[in-house]
């Protein structure tokens, strides 16, 4: 498991119940399992890498969360949501299936697949606006996508974007022309 994952209170001081979907507010646990997101795509920036974070949540605990690393590792494939993955570990097919991925950003066709692969049937997106990745097809998979569009989120990678446009093409499998993205 990240680091960042390791300090997460994983019960509901409330209600004294773990979250994601045992007995807690869902709206408030996608909040709270974001949050553990967030920190991951924190700690990849403070690391020089590109600021995506995820998490695997199961019953309330979360089983593994990471970061975008293609940088720090000299990686192909690891994004946040697959290093999330990694981090978890093996577990049988039915806790894939009974389980929440959150990540900071939609998810691209690389991590869409691995999503339908395990049969994850939710994932909580922290926001789509400066990169929509393949939630149609999350969607008609029968995938239930929220998306929160967390303004740090948004803010944390509009910043990335404009700061690092050169890696970001990169990290989307784009040719960097020189521009900035139009639409940020």
């Amino acid at each position: 498991m990240s680091c960042c994952a390791n300090d997460f209170l994983l019960q509901n001081p409330a209600n004294g119940k773990s979250g994601g979907g045992n007995g807690g507010c869902p709206e408030e646990d996608d909040k709270r399992f974001l949050s553990v997101a967030i920190a991951e795509a924190k700690q990849g920036l403070k690391e020089g890498g590109i600021p995506i974070g995820s998490c695997i949540v199961h019953k309330g605990k979360v089983l593994g969360a990471g970061h975008n690393r293609r940088v720090q590792k000299g990686s192909v494939i690891l994004h946040g949501e697959m290093d999330a993955l990694e981090n978890a570990g093996r577990y049988p097919a039915k806790v894939y299936q009974e389980s929440t991925l959150y990540t900071t950003l939609s998810p691209c066709s690389m991590c869409t697949g691995a999503i339908l692969l395990y049969g994850i049937p939710r994932v909580v997106i922290g926001e789509n606006k400066t990169f929509m990745g393949e939630e149609d097809l999350l969607r008609s998979k029968g995938v239930q996508v929220t998306v929160l569009q967390d303004e740090e989120c948004m803010t944390m990678m509009k910043n990335f974007i404009r700061d690092s446009p050169k890696l970001w093409a990169e990290d989307i499998g784009e040719v960097f022309d020189g521009k900035e993205k139009a639409s940020l």
